[in-house]
C-alpha cells in the first residue's frame, strides 16, 4: 500500500492518480494518525507532518519513506536505518519554487506590500502617514546574502544580480561563481538582505542570530524556522534592528495563534509553502512514482538519504 499523508487539493489528487493511476496511492488526511494504516502501508509519500520512530516500528511492511521534497528533518532518520526502511528525498524539485518564493518575500517587504494592500481594501490608500514611505526600497543597489549556495539560491542569485544587487554568499567552501564568498558573520553584518538556502541539523539549528545582522537588513527564511533564534527575530523585528521579514517557515508549524509574529507590521508570513506549486507537485510525483516503481524491481533509489 502506498500512502500519501497530506491534506491535497484538488489538483494535488488529480495529479496523483495521473501519476501513480487512479486509487493507486491512499489519501491520509494529515490531521489524522498513521496508526490505522501501519500494518499495511509499504511506502510513505511523506510531506511535512513528523514521522516517529513509534510509527516506523508499527509499521512492519514498510519499505520507504519518500519526502516530497528536500529536507528530512521531520523523519526519524536513525529508527528507518534501524528498521531496514530506505529514506529517500528529491533535491531540486521544488528549487524553482522557492528562488521565486524567496524573490517574492524580499519584494513585499522592501515594498510593505501586505500593509498597502491593507490600507487599499479599506479604503484607506492615500491616508497613510506619508512618513510610511520612507520605509519602503528596492532591491537594486542593495547586497543580497545567501546563506547555502545550492539549487534554489543558484536560481536566485542571477536574478537578483540582474535587478542590481550586489549578491554575496556562504557555504561550506567557494565556489566558482561570479558572487563573492564570505564567512558567514561577514555575511550578515554587511547584507542589507539575507536570504536562507540550507538544511536543519544539529549544526544549523539556531545558526541565525538576527542581531548578527546589519541594522536595517532584512530576513528571508523559506528553509526552516529554527534556523533562526526565535525569540531575538521577534525582539529584532519588534525592536527595529531589523527592518522587516519575509518568512515561509517557523519554529513550530502550523503557527500558534499566540505567537507574536503575526502582530508585527514589518513581518510578511506565509503557512511554508514555498515549495507547492502545481509545477513542483508534478515534478515531484514523478519522481516518487518512479521510486515506487524501483522499490517492487528491486533496482537502486533515487536520491536515497538512509
Amino acid at each position: 500500500m502506498i500512502v500519501l499523508h497530506a491534506r491535497p487539493s484538488p489538483g494535488f489528487r488529480e495529479a496523483v492518480d495521473a501519476i501513480f493511476g487512479p486509487g493507486v496511492v491512499v489519501h491520509v488526511d494529515e490531521a489524522t494518525p498513521l496508526d490505522a494504516v501501519a500494518g499495511d502501508i509499504t511506502a510513505l509519500l511523506h510531506v511535512l507532518t513528523p514521522v516517529t520512530p513509534e510509527f516506523i516500528a508499527s509499521a512492519p511492511k514498510l519499505k520507504l519513506i519518500q519526502k516530497l521534497g528536500v529536507g528530512v528533518n521531520t523523519i526519524a532518520l536513525d529508527a528507518a536505518g534501524g528498521h531496514g526502511v530506505a529514506v529517500c528525498n528529491m533535491p531540486g524539485t521544488n528549487s524553482q519554487a522557492v528562488a521565486e518564493m524567496a524573490l517574492s518575500l524580499m519584494m513585499a517587504v522592501l515594498r510593505r506590500t501586505c500593509f498597502f494592500d491593507a490600507r487599499t481594501r479599506a479604503g484607506e490608500g492615500w491616508t497613510a502617514d506619508p512618513s510610511e514611505l520612507d520605509q519602503v526600497g528596492e532591491i537594486g543597489g542593495r547586497t543580497v546574502g545567501l546563506v547555502g549556495f545550492g539549487n534554489s539560491a543558484q536560481l536566485l542569485a542571477p536574478v537578483l544580480a540582474a535587478l542590481g544587487a550586489k549578491v554575496v554568499y556562504t557555504a561550506r567552501g567557494a565556489r566558482d561563481v561570479p558572487y563573492d564568498y564570505l564567512p558567514l558573520d561577514r555575511l550578515l553584518a554587511e547584507s542589507d538582505i539575507v536570504s536562507l538556502h540550507i538544511p536543519l541539523t544539529g549544526e544549523t539549528c539556531a545558526l541565525i542570530d538576527p542581531f548578527a545582522m546589519k541594522t536595517g537588513a532584512v530576513l528571508v527564511n523559506t528553509a526552516r524556522g529554527e534556523l533562526v533564534d526565535q525569540a531575538r527575530l521577534v525582539e529584532a523585528l519588534s525592536s527595529g534592528h531589523l527592518r522587516g521579514a519575509g518568512l515561509d517557515v517557523f519554529a513550530e508549524e502550523p503557527l500558534p495563534r499566540d505567537n507574536p509574529l503575526p502582530g508585527l507590521p514589518n513581518a510578511v508570513l506565509a503557512p511554508h509553502i514555498a515549495w507547492l506549486t502545481p509545477e513542483t507537485l508534478m515534478r515531484s510525483l514523478t519522481v516518487a512514482q518512479e521510486n515506487c516503481r524501483r522499490l517492487v524491481a528491486g533496482e537502486p533509489l533515487l536520491h536515497q538519504v538512509v
